[in-house]
């Protein structure tokens, strides 16, 4: 079933011809780099960055890219390393509050697709554990949680015009997506600092989400790790060097979140940043390293 739909996905526009038919030479520069010299590049990896933990981040930057068909491609292959299908539809829901809906709803409509075609049963066990009543306060406890007492009575911050945004921020953001199962905060933190990172012009809010990432657990190697991991899937490897440049300045950064003041006299520029609400990584083969079999996976699925 999956060297079907490896078969029917990875054809060229015109379904008679083949990347490897039509672009023999890009295929080769292209899986040598990603597939092998960003893979076994020890800067590049980190023990806790494992094949699954790899894909989730992978499928983050795409999505935050707005790759939809290298996020189709590679559906499978995360789905080989073992990462489940609640997770990957965790991470498409949490894309919401970062990316827009309007961004993130043909990814869901692939990746329910998807798991059609392997006969997933849908929809999947319900992972909320909010109600409306209880999604404020929740909100409020994950952002304390993640970014430091200094959030405490965020909602209730900043001018009186725009204090709205700060109820929907943690609300919907932190209240509605990272109390829910299925990924663990530090992995949602992970992608959250993809999804920033692939998007570009988030800046402040990817520095603060790399403390954010150190604050739960997520040391800079690791972070490094995953965004040297995300280069060959996002964009100009300049600009990822800059993002590993504010991980490295986050962990000297002091007190960013001592208050929210920072956030609360602006909030509304964060907001549009952070493409929140109304504006709203490598190959994950086991083993990580060059055989045949790894170097075959890949091939294929661009053939």
């Amino acid at each position: 079933m999956f060297e079907e739909l490896h078969k029917r996905m990875n054809s060229f526009w015109n379904n008679d011809r083949t990347l490897s038919q039509t672009d023999p030479e890009f295929i080769e520069f292209f899986s040598n780099f990603a597939y092998d010299e960003v893979v076994n590049e020890p800067g590049a990896n980190h023990p806790d960055l494992d094949d699954k933990t790899r894909s989730l981040a992978i499928l983050a930057v795409l999505v935050g890219c707005q790759g939809l068909d290298a996020f189709e491609m590679m559906l499978p292959v995360a789905y080989e390393t073992g990462l489940s299908s609640i997770a990957i539809k965790e991470m498409v829901y949490q894309a919401t509050a970062y990316c827009g809906f309007g961004k993130t709803l043909p990814f869901l409509k692939k990746l329910n697709n998807f798991l059609g075609a392997a006969n997933v049963h849908l929809p999947l066990e319900p992972q909320g554990t909010t109600t409306p009543e209880t999604r404020a306060r929740a909100g409020e406890d994950k952002q304390i949680e993640i970014f430091g007492e200094g959030m405490r009575g965020f909602t209730q911050s900043g001018p009186e015009d725009t204090r709205h945004i700060n109820k929907w921020l943690a609300c919907n953001c932190f209240g509605d997506y990272y109390t829910r199962g299925g990924l663990s905060t530090r992995e949602r933190e992970m992608i959250t600092l993809c999804f920033l990172a692939a998007q570009g012009g988030c800046e402040p809010q990817l520095t603060s989400h790399a403390k954010a990432n150190m604050g739960v657990g997520n040391e800079k190697a690791f972070l490094i790790a995953v965004i040297s991991q995300c280069m060959p899937y996002t964009r100009q490897r300049s600009r990822c060097k800059a993002d590993c440049g504010r991980i490295s300045f986050a962990s000297v950064r002091k007190g960013l979140f001592a208050s929210h003041d920072w956030i609360g006299k602006q909030p509304l520029i964060c907001f549009l940043q952070a493409r929140y609400a109304c504006a709203s990584i490598t190959r994950p083969i086991r083993p990580w390293r060059r055989t045949e079999r790894a170097r075959s996976w890949h091939t294929a699925a661009l053939r």
